[in-house]
């Protein structure tokens, strides 16, 4: 089956998690993603080194980010690694980065350099703040970027430090992903390239968004600027946590509580008819800390396991807040190949994070696991770009590639 990208060559010049993440995405869909391993330096995998080949461990975050791509091995410091870095170049539909833009026009990476070889070309670059203004410079941090929203000082209980929860670098790769996709299509009727940025900042806040578009709209206030406890929360019966008599964490999201109110006070034996809380105004105002206690010691009683049943018995809009191991082992996860496995040749059979957007004619494929450095070197030099065997020998031998 043929997937819909497989006509997109995608130059993979990244350093940070999302970014690799977002080539990782468009290599699931078809496009052929060349990773530039620069020799004669530092190591460009980021977070992602060898060490795990040497101790004999899985290197999980490899096989997740580098998915799906080819590896390239060359000396860019070099005018003849430079010379195969421009034919690659001609050849690429989309350069994908992370790097400084002085790194990039350094090496011939940046959008006015890519074009004078290919000038339908697509330069989309993940950055720490936004193409423009003041902080375009800074570096591509997502905690430094998540630090700006607003959020980490609302998510925690009050009095407790600030909470950051790293999700802002997935949604800046999807987004990115998305801005490649939506440039691709653009130059399909116009023939035109152009540069993509989509910033840690930006999905940072675009997490944030529901939040964020509220203060926008309406100012500051107590409620939008500073955390609220669960004993504060204006409804008890959504947007509340209870604890269960196992320590795991009851979640309900009823705001209509006329409708569910009945069936939650027969489950958690509550009388419906109680003159305390027999109105929306009573159960969410007048009475509402008395209710929120009342449900506290009526959850308690139970583990969480119980309280699904029911839930799951009578159709509730409330659940339980599970842990890593629930996603890890959950048949829907795996129907719906959000969570897969794999035979590793090195670990056997493992289990990895799958493929998160379904398509019914064109499915995302898991082709190949991450390379190691310089594995198709050879591959895309001579099957690519035409070099002829003995040229390659040479620049092998020069050191130029691996």
């Amino acid at each position: 089956m043929s997937g819909a990208l497989d006509d997109i060559v995608v130059l993979d010049v990244t350093r940070g998690f999302a970014p690799s993440m977002t080539a990782a995405f468009l290599g699931d869909f078809g496009a052929r993603v060349i990773r530039l391993e620069p020799l004669g330096g530092a190591s460009h995998r980021g977070v992602v080194d060898e060490d795990g080949a040497r101790s004999g461990t899985w290197n999980h975050e490899a096989d997740l980010i580098h998915r799906n791509k080819q590896s390239l091995a060359l000396d860019v410091a070099t005018a003849r690694g430079r010379a195969v870095l421009d034919d690659l170049l001609a050849r690429c539909d989309v350069v994908l980065t992370d790097w400084p833009l002085a790194e990039l026009a350094a090496l011939g990476l940046d959008y006015a350099a890519a074009c004078a070889r290919r000038p339908d070309i697509v330069v989309a670059r993940l950055s720490g703040f936004g193409p423009k203004g003041k902080d375009c410079e800074l570096p591509a941090i997502d905690e430094l970027a998540a630090a700006r929203t607003g959020m980490m000082p609302i998510v925690q209980q009050p009095g407790e430090p600030p909470v950051y929860t790293g999700a802002g670098a997935m949604h800046a790769a999807v987004l990115l992903a998305f801005g490649v996709v939506t440039a691709l299509l653009h130059r399909q009727h116009s023939g035109e390239g152009q540069q993509v940025d989509t910033s840690l900042f930006a999905g940072n806040m675009y997490g944030a968004s529901l939040d964020l578009q509220a203060f926008l709209a309406i100012g500051s206030g107590d409620r939008l600027l500073n955390p609220i406890s669960r004993l504060d929360v204006s409804n008890p019966m959504s947007g509340s946590l209870y604890a269960s008599a196992d320590g795991r964490w009851v979640t309900l999201t009823m705001p209509d509580t006329d409708r569910w109110w009945p069936d939650l006070a027969e489950i958690t034996g509550l009388d419906a008819g109680d003159p305390r809380f027999d109105t929306h105004e009573k159960r969410c105002d007048l009475n509402r800390l008395e209710l929120i206690h009342a449900f506290e010691a009526a959850f308690a009683r139970q583990n969480a396991g119980h309280w699904r049943a029911l839930f799951a018995a009578r159709g509730m809009s409330a659940d339980i807040i599970e842990r890593f191991d629930y996603p890890a082992s959950d048949p829907v996860a795996r129907a719906n190949r959000y969570v897969v496995e794999l035979d590793h040749p090195s670990f056997g059979r493992v289990k990895s994070l799958g493929f998160p957007i379904y398509m019914s004619e064109s499915p995302a494929r898991l082709a190949s696991l991450a390379p190691c450095v310089g594995q198709h070197t050879l591959d895309v030099l001579h099957g690519l770009l035409g070099y002829p065997v003995e040229t390659i020998h040479e620049l092998g031998a020069c050191g130029v590639v691996a």
